[in-house]
């Protein structure tokens, strides 16, 4: 099987599935093919999203056009994600007819309000990267749980699209041992203080006030616990005065940027991970990272991946997005119950282990793109009902309203 996957350019949370893949293609007989379509941005680079080699699969289509073209044409599959710009795919997509599967992979449509659907403007251009193929063996990887919604609003994909998301690098611990561990404080030293994390860029959508807004509460209510937050941006400056004006200099402490390796590490010692993004986190790889570190997770449940990724009281919490009362009352919860910390990141650890990682993603993926090359699905799909609850990579993607979605998650 030889697939290619045209996206804007290679990542930390890209390379392990593309890995996964490689091994996968290659082990048939086949290959696997990453096409950049732009440098990475200079933000991101500094960042840390830039680390070592770039992969030998990696081919750069602004520095060998002719070339990519030909692998975006002659591949059995492709697979499209993460870029705008539908010139890579046009004459791709004249060849789906001839069985030759695309396969889109997307965040959601709307992330700022699905009233946006009424644009006449917006609608036309929907129309035509998308609702137009609906009768071609063309599909959907939905990268968050309310991309489903969105194309469902524009008549998209109707039974072609499949859960996904990102899958970021899986380690592997001893989590028994990693959990006792956890805490803010001295190695070796008997009791540590119960240590919250945030980690982000410092945008209004990321809401990183949240955490110390958090911080306030529990401060108030006279726990010892200690938060570091990490990472800068825009409302650095405002972020701190706020620390400052909250009196928590001795509570918590802003580290600025660190590499995504230094944020594992933190999150390892973490017990307890805040994820404060509102809609516009279209997936979210750091709840990937923060479950597999064994983090007990609290987070907004309009963040993309929340619904997939977390069952509520299981391997984590949800809060309603716009209610930080409810966001206090959760962490409170964590803080207060160590035993509760403990069952939730070793539970998060095993969803992050055992299903949504790079090795069972790109499995499911080469299963669902042989069924499609021989013009079927394969029987598990059959077997699985798009069904909230159970979502894993390439399941039948339920199709759930906003609206409904925070009810869904509790149920």
């Amino acid at each position: 099987m030889n697939v290619t996957f045209v996206s804007n350019y290679i990542n930390h949370h890209q390379i392990p599935f593309c890995n996964a893949m490689s091994r996968l293609c290659m082990g048939e007989g086949g290959s696997f093919v990453f096409i950049q379509t732009q440098p990475m941005e200079r933000e991101r680079v500094r960042m840390g999203w830039q680390e070592g080699e770039r992969p030998e699969y990696v081919r750069l289509y602004y520095e060998e056009e002719e070339l990519c073209k030909r692998l975006i044409l002659e591949c059995d599959a492709v697979l499209f994600g993460g870029c705008d710009e539908e010139d890579y795919i046009r004459e791709r997509l004249a060849l789906c007819r001839q069985g030759k599967p695309l396969l889109r992979i997307s965040e959601r449509l709307y992330k700022t309000g699905q009233w946006k659907a009424v644009s006449p403007r917006g609608l036309r251009k929907k129309y035509k990267d998308h609702t137009s193929h609906r009768g071609e063996p063309v599909y959907l990887l939905c990268a968050g749980a309310y991309v489903p919604s969105d194309f469902h609003l524009v008549g998209a994909y109707p039974g072609k699209m499949f859960c996904w998301g990102y899958f970021p690098e899986t380690r592997q611990y001893d989590i028994e041992k990693l959990l006792t561990e956890k805490g803010y404080g001295q190695e070796g030293r008997p009791k540590r203080l119960p240590y919250l994390l945030w980690a982000g860029r410092m945008i209004d959508w990321k809401h990183p006030e949240l955490a110390l807004e958090t911080a306030a509460y529990l401060k108030e209510k006279g726990y010892a616990f200690h938060m570091d937050i990490i990472g800068g941006g825009e409302l650095e400056g405002r972020m701190r005065e706020l620390l400052h004006r909250k009196g928590l200099e001795s509570r918590v402490s802003l580290l600025g940027y660190r590499t995504p390796a230094q944020v594992r590490e933190h999150m390892e010692r973490a017990d307890i991970y805040l994820f404060t993004s509102d809609r516009q986190e279209g997936w979210g790889a750091v709840a990937n990272e923060a479950m597999n570190s064994g983090c007990a997770l609290v987070a907004d449940h309009m963040i993309g991946a929340a619904p997939y990724l977390v069952r509520p009281g299981q391997n984590g919490l949800l809060y309603e997005d716009g209610n930080s009362r409810m966001l206090f009352r959760q962490t409170e919860e964590l803080l207060l119950d160590e035993g509760m910390r403990k069952r939730l990141g070793r539970s998060a650890y095993r969803t992050i282990a055992e299903v949504w990682n790079a090795e069972n993603g790109a499995k499911r993926l080469t299963e669902l793109i042989r069924a499609l090359l021989e013009g079927e699905l394969p029987e598990l799909l059959y077997k699985e009902k798009p069904d909230l609850k159970r979502a894993c990579p390439c399941m039948p993607a339920p199709v759930i309203s906003e609206r409904k979605m925070f009810r869904e998650v509790q149920r």
